[in-house]
């Protein structure tokens, strides 16, 4: 039996999660098996239902994660592809439960799928977003195209040149994006430093992206998280678009974007926040 015919609730959340999955596939940003998501259910989870069985042994997280311990999360399983998961999210995913000492995690259901390997890094961004009181409940880590190019050209590897840019392409980004995008210079995939960096990150950015590899974003459910990586690779779309043009024209100067008056305008126009809103 499946756990959505205990819990039905759980449904629109999977279901927005393989929506989510399909956008990213679509979008040529999940390449085989790239990319990952996790999202916190536990408030979904009724009193009755906390104690099921599992069906695994514990697995070890690999730290100490104690803001979490009791909660449960859907994650995307290893090795599965995003287009899969788009079409089955249990059989391509699993829901997990943080054991007591939050220092391991046994899959729940509905099969024994094992979490992404990166699943220490994604329980830690939980870990961060539960123990600051955050409203946030998804994490999301995919490829951008244009996003990870701008990565590419030393120009933009900071998070100041790459949010300015982006914000002046298009008032929608400013409006959408309005915490901008932190940048994280190259670390190897999965290593602590990688890990640390982003977690230090995201306490000022919604969305961070990883040199010459993809973003992380969190939000307040898994679509939250893709739409604003979505509007910030629009304006890198839009950016490549102008340069492209100036080029051909034989223009020497850079697309030129609002300015700062024009993006100050906007944002005190729609009353944009400077910092995250719990």
């Amino acid at each position: 039996m499946s756990i959505l015919e205990k819990i039905p609730q759980l449904s629109p959340v999977l279901d927005q999660c393989a929506e989510v999955a399909g956008y990213l596939w679509q979008k040529g940003w999940a390449e085989r098996n790239g990319g990952n998501m996790t999202y916190n259910l536990t408030d979904l989870i009724p009193e009755e239902f906390r104690n099921l069985p599992a069906i695994s042994e514990p697995i070890p997280i690999g730290c100490r994660l104690p803001a979490i311990e009791g909660f449960w999360f859907y994650a995307k399983g290893t090795g599965r592809r995003m287009r899969d998961l788009a079409r089955k999210p249990l059989e391509n995913g699993s829901i997990i439960r943080i054991l007591p000492g939050g220092e391991q995690y046994e899959i729940v259901a509905d099969e024994p799928v094992m979490p992404t390997s990166e699943i220490s890094s994604h329980l830690s961004l939980q870990n961060h977003l539960v123990a600051s009181g955050s409203s946030y409940r998804a994490t999301l880590h995919t490829h951008p195209i244009e996003l990870v190019a701008l990565s590419h050209i030393r120009h933009f590897c900071s998070s100041e040149e790459l949010t300015r840019t982006l914000w002046s392409m298009i008032p929608e980004t400013l409006a959408f994006a309005p915490l901008g995008l932190g940048f994280i210079p190259f670390e190897c995939p999965g290593t602590v430093a990688l890990a640390e960096a982003t977690l230090r990150e995201i306490g000022t950015y919604d969305v961070v992206l990883w040199e010459k590899h993809g973003t992380v974003a969190v939000g307040t459910d898994m679509m939250d998280a893709f739409d604003q990586t979505d509007v910030l690779n629009k304006s890198a779309c839009i950016y490549r678009e102008a340069a492209l043009i100036k080029a051909s024209l034989n223009f020497a100067a850079r697309p030129e974007g609002m300015s700062d008056e024009q993006m100050k305008g906007i944002q005190e126009l729609f009353k944009l926040p400077t910092e995250r809103i719990k």
